[in-house]
């Protein structure tokens, strides 16, 4: 059986603790920008980043995908990650109140997930992150440094 990226996307968020995970099939609204929308929330700016980081890597380990265009990781209130055919929305809560995307798609098939604790022993996780997160977080990191030089 094949994994689903919305699948792996929503596992990775609930395995940081995100609230609210939801995903939005596109496909029938032939507008769309892509083929599906996973959005969720957390309150902390710690949760986002989190959140969005091991997204960036379940579905390098796991799908052997790459995100092609990322957007927020400078201030961590709301991360896009684009993977071609799925975006990805992590939310800051008041955020994702203030801009109710999913109000805006309400055409579109939406699916609810849950954490559902494992029925067998989890191996521990790797602590090392893949290079990608590690080089966009320095980037970041040095721009946000430049421009409070300027």
């Amino acid at each position: 059986m094949s994994l689903s990226p919305v699948q792996v996307i929503a596992d990775a968020m609930l395995d940081k603790k995100a609230k609210g995970v939801i995903s939005l099939d596109l496909r029938p609204i032939g507008s769309a920008i892509a083929d599906h929308f996973v959005i969720c929330n957390a309150d902390s700016t710690t949760a986002v980043a989190a959140i969005a980081d091991n997204v960036i890597v379940k579905m390098q380990e796991r799908l052997d995908r790459k995100v092609v265009r990322m957007q927020g990781l400078e201030n961590d209130f709301w991360i896009i990650l684009d993977f071609g055919d799925v975006v990805v929305h992590i939310f800051l809560t008041e955020y994702r109140e203030f801009y109710r995307l999913e109000d805006l798609w309400a055409d579109a098939p939406r699916k609810e997930y849950e954490f559902v604790p494992p029925t067998e022993p989890v191996k521990p996780a790797s602590r090392v992150k893949p290079k990608a997160v590690a080089k966009v977080r320095a980037s970041v990191r040095k721009v946000k440094k430049t421009e409070s030089e300027e």
